[in-house]
């Protein structure tokens, strides 16, 4: 099945971190792109040549835009007017820890409103294997028209990093899985207009499955590097060193670094996906559950280890003056999405430190998902600033922080990424 035309071809569901960046790929690539979100304030941003994504710069959207290559909307029934329909919408977790789907169904029923013959529906969102077969298809087909026959289903994982500048988007090899052969070779004919590689498998649950491999594999070693972390500070040892002398190892090893939690939309939430779906096979994924034990008590430790440090400088938590440096889940990025951060800073807040942050890409804390009544902005970080506070905390080693200046200005540093590892100073402790 060929592509009609190269113009006013794809459209893009959910303008996020993930959906962002796919679109400008399809721009880059030449490909006219429509993209749709139910967010007004994006709309309104992009159609103004506005990024609200800290890496990618207005100049990329402003030049799309004049190009014509570039249209956003919020209106779901220009869905017509295109050939392809990619779904980059949020696949979080509910309060259980199961996996909540509610913006894939909502999503995929607007598309089925307005599905027509020869459409493509490529879902690109993180989840279990079986969502494409089960979820997706059936609410597809309540259109009437059938699936590998009058319109193509795909499943392609995103592998986004975010602010990622050793790997480009678009030569980074690209999974991708249909409900047919014709589905396959639809989505294959799309995709290789944006990407230099195509990974094809033989089935939609084979590309969801990859998906979670791949970030299941990070976090159980994860796991393993911050459970080596609790286990060496026991020993007196420090792990960081421990680290580099086992990567000079040539082969047989793969770094990991520890770290106060795990942060970001996908590896603390993909593998309780699979977890969950593991259970209609009455199979336990024990690595994967000891995984989330282990990295989801590591806020508690980044805890005892700031107040083991108070202690040791004769201070109480309650009511410490506690500086958090950075709030965003990893260096240079703005995006505060399931961070330790937010987790660490309500410990303290509960022990009764007066905390503050700094983090000059997460201006404001609000409207979290877990923590819905926790309101901050960042504060400056003066030299005045960081003399008064009892414990400076760094959980977010950006590379835009002055470390010279933050050290010699500082009393009590508890550091969790090893970020003032070149100064041996009892001052510095290591979390």
């Amino acid at each position: 099945m060929e592509i009609i035309n190269k113009k006013s071809t794809t459209a893009v569901i959910g303008l996020g971190y993930v959906g962002l960046p796919l679109m400008l790929d399809f721009c880059e690539a030449g490909i006219e792109v429509l993209g749709l979100d139910i967010d007004l304030d994006k709309i309104e941003a992009l159609n103004n040549g506005v990024s609200y994504i800290s890496y990618i710069p207005d100049s990329k959207i402003k030049q799309y835009l004049d190009e014509g290559t570039l249209k956003v909307s919020n209106d779901f029934s220009r869905l017509a007017e295109v050939e392809n329909i990619i779904i980059t919408v949020p696949t979080p977790l509910d309060e259980h820890r199961e996996p909540d789907l509610s913006f894939v169904k909502r999503t995929v029923e607007t598309i089925s409103d307005y599905l027509i013959e020869n459409h493509m529906v490529v879902m690109e969102s993180t989840t279990y294997p079986g969502t494409s077969r089960e979820v997706i298809l059936p609410i597809l087909e309540r259109s009437g028209l059938k699936a590998g026959i009058d319109f193509y289903l795909a499943y392609s994982p995103e592998r986004v990093d975010p602010n990622d500048k050793k790997h480009s988007a678009r030569e980074i090899p690209k999974v991708v899985g249909g409900l047919t052969e014709d589905c396959l070779q639809r989505v294959k004919e799309l995709y290789e207009k944006v990407f230099t590689t195509l990974v094809p498998v033989s089935s939609l649950e084979a590309a969801e499955a990859s998906k979670l491999f791949e970030n299941i594999f990070r976090a159980v070693n994860i796991a393993l590097v911050n459970e080596m972390k609790l286990l060496f500070d026991r020993m007196g040892l420090d792990v960081w060193e421990v680290i580099n002398a086992a990567s000079t190892k040539p082969f047989g090893f793969m770094t990991f670094y520890p770290g106060p939690g795990l942060g970001g939309h996908c590896i603390p939430i993909d593998p309780f996906y699979l977890t969950w779906k593991a259970r209609e096979y009455d199979f336990s994924t024990r690595f994967i559950e000891l995984a989330g034990e282990i990295n989801i008590k590591m806020p508690y430790y980044v805890l005892e280890k700031t107040i083991e440090a108070l202690n040791n400088n004769e201070k109480s938590i309650k009511g410490a003056n506690i500086l958090v440096l950075g709030a965003a889940y990893k260096k240079n990025v703005d995006d505060i999405r399931e961070s330790p951060a937010v987790k660490i800073i309500t410990l303290l807040k509960e022990k009764g430190a007066e905390v503050t942050y700094h983090d000059p890409y997460i201006p404001v804390i609000k409207g979290m998902r877990n923590y819905p009544d926790l309101v901050m902005e960042s504060v400056n970080l003066s030299k005045d600033n960081l003399s008064a506070q009892d414990c400076l905390l760094i959980v977010t080693e950006h590379s835009c922080f002055d470390y010279q200046m933050i050290y010699e200005h500082s009393g009590l540093i508890v550091d969790t990424r090893n970020a003032f590892e070149r100064w041996n100073d009892p001052k510095v402790i290591k979390a």
